[in-house]
C-alpha cells in the first residue's frame, strides 16, 4: 500500500508551502501528495510556473494524487455554479500539465435543504462536472462531510448520488473521519462498488458522540476510536482497487509542531496502522 499526505496535515506549521511539503515528502518517502488548491497551489504559482511543477514531479519519487478541494459544488445559484465550473476547468488544466488525474469536491454546508433538493442538484451538477473532467481525462471524487450542517454527510447519501450520476469518472472520497462523523454504516459500504471509491483519507478521532465531532478532533491513525479495521476490510471485500491512502489531519496541536516532525510521525503512524489493518 502506497502512502500520500494531504497538505492540510501540516497546514499551519511554520513555513507552509507546497515547496516545503514536497521536500518533506521526498525526505520521508511518501509516494503521493494532495496539493491544496486554495493556498498551496496558488502560493506556488505566484513564484513558479505549472511547467516547473510538472518537471518536479517527473524528476522525483513523489507524485500528485488529487487536488483538494473544489468546494461546495451543489445547490448553488447559477452564477455561483459557473464559478465552480471555472475552478474545475483551472484544476483540470493543472492536472493535465502535472499528471494529477483527480479533483476532490465537497458538498455545500450551512444550508437547510430537503433531501430531494440535495439529490437533484448534486446529480445535475456532477453530470456537468463529470463531462468537463472527462474531456481532460480527469476524475471527480465526491467527499461527503460527516457533520450535521453538510448537505451530503453520510456514505449512504453520497452513494445514492453516485449511482444516479452513473459516470465512470465520478466517484467517492472516503475520509475515515467523515465516515465515522455522522455514523455511516459498514453495511452501506458493503453494498457499493469498490471501483467507484477513488480516494481514501486516513485518520482517526477522539471518542465524542456522533454529530459533535469537528476537524480539530482528528488524531493520528490508530490513536482514536474509528473502526479502521472494519473500513479497510470492507473496502477490500467490495473490490476497492486503488493502491494508495492519504493522511489528512487538521489538528491544531499537530500544527504547533515542526512540519518535519509531522511528516515523520505521519509516516510512522500510518505505516504501523496499515500494517495492522491490511
Amino acid at each position: 500500500m502506497k502512502l500520500s499526505i494531504n497538505q492540510a496535515t501540516a497546514l499551519e506549521c511554520k513555513g507552509f508551502s507546497l515547496e516545503r511539503d514536497l521536500e518533506l515528502c521526498e525526505k520521508y518517502g511518501y509516494d503521493y501528495i494532495e496539493p491544496r488548491t486554495m493556498d498551496g497551489m496558488v502560493q506556488y504559482l505566484e513564484k513558479h510556473t505549472i511547467e516547473e511543477l510538472a518537471e518536479y514531479f517527473k524528476s522525483h519519487k513523489v507524485k500528485p494524487l488529487a487536488f483538494n478541494t473544489l468546494c461546495f459544488f451543489n445547490n448553488r445559484s447559477s452564477d455561483e455554479f459557473q464559478g465552480v465550473l471555472k475552478e474545475l476547468k483551472e484544476m483540470c488544466e493543472w492536472g493535465k500539465a502535472i499528471g494529477c488525474k483527480t479533483v476532490i469536491t465537497v458538498p455545500t454546508v450551512d444550508k437547510k435543504l430537503h433531501k430531494d433538493e440535495i439529490q437533484q442538484s448534486a446529480v445535475a451538477c456532477l453530470k456537468e462536472m463529470g463531462k468537463i473532467a472527462k474531456s481532460y481525462g480527469m476524475r471527480i471524487s465526491v467527499e461527503f462531510l460527516g457533520a450535521p450542517t453538510a448537505s451530503i454527510n453520510t456514505f449512504a447519501d453520497a452513494w445514492k448520488i453516485i449511482e444516479e450520476v452513473n459516470m465512470d469518472n465520478v466517484g467517492i472520497t472516503i475520509d475515515c473521519f467523515h465516515f465515522h462523523g455522522m455514523g455511516s454504516q459498514l453495511s452501506d459500504l458493503a453494498k457499493a462498488d469498490g471501483k467507484k471509491i477513488f480516494v481514501v483519507h486516513l485518520n482517526d478521532t477522539e471518542d465524542y458522540p456522533i454529530g459533535l465531532l469537528t476537524d480539530a478532533d482528528r488524531l493520528w491513525p490508530g490513536d482514536g476510536c474509528i473502526d479502521l479495521q472494519g473500513i479497510f476490510k470492507t473496502l477490500k471485500e467490495i473490490g476497492w482497487q486503488e493502491d494508495v491512502v492519504s493522511l489528512e489531519l487538521f489538528r491544531p496541536e499537530y500544527w504547533d509542531m515542526d512540519a518535519d516532525a509531522v511528516y515523520r510521525m505521519g509516516k510512522e503512524k500510518s505505516e504501523a496502522l496499515l500494517q495492522k489493518v491490511l
